[in-house]
């Protein structure tokens, strides 16, 4: 059964020349993706200067099925993100669930 994880992915430092040497590769990626997506935003630093990471919320079956997913970005290939936090998600309370349980 599909559930909701979210996968935090942040940068190595000195990495943005080859995020953008890759950026097409990525979207186009994303693209062959995009029906497990529910949000995929980069992540930046409070001056919007610099990218510091990804998230992404996708429908996966396990956590091994969400690995396997980001393992197949470029991105992953490339050794781009420091480090990879996958989680199940569960949903409680906010607008984008409609409110709160309580």
């Amino acid at each position: 059964m599909s559930g909701l994880y979210t996968i935090v992915c942040r940068d190595k430092s000195g990495s943005k020349p080859t995020r953008m040497a890759l950026l097409n590769d990525h979207l186009t990626h994303i693209d062959t993706v995009f029906d497990r997506i529910k949000i995929a935003a980069p992540l930046r630093d409070d001056a919007d200067e610099a990218f510091t990471g990804a998230l992404l919320v996708i429908t996966a079956t396990s956590i091994a099925d969400a690995r396997a997913f980001i393992e197949a970005d470029p991105y992953f290939k490339a050794e781009i993100w420091e480090s990879v936090q996958i989680d199940k998600l569960g949903m409680s309370a906010g607008e984008w669930i409609g409110g709160k349980p309580w």
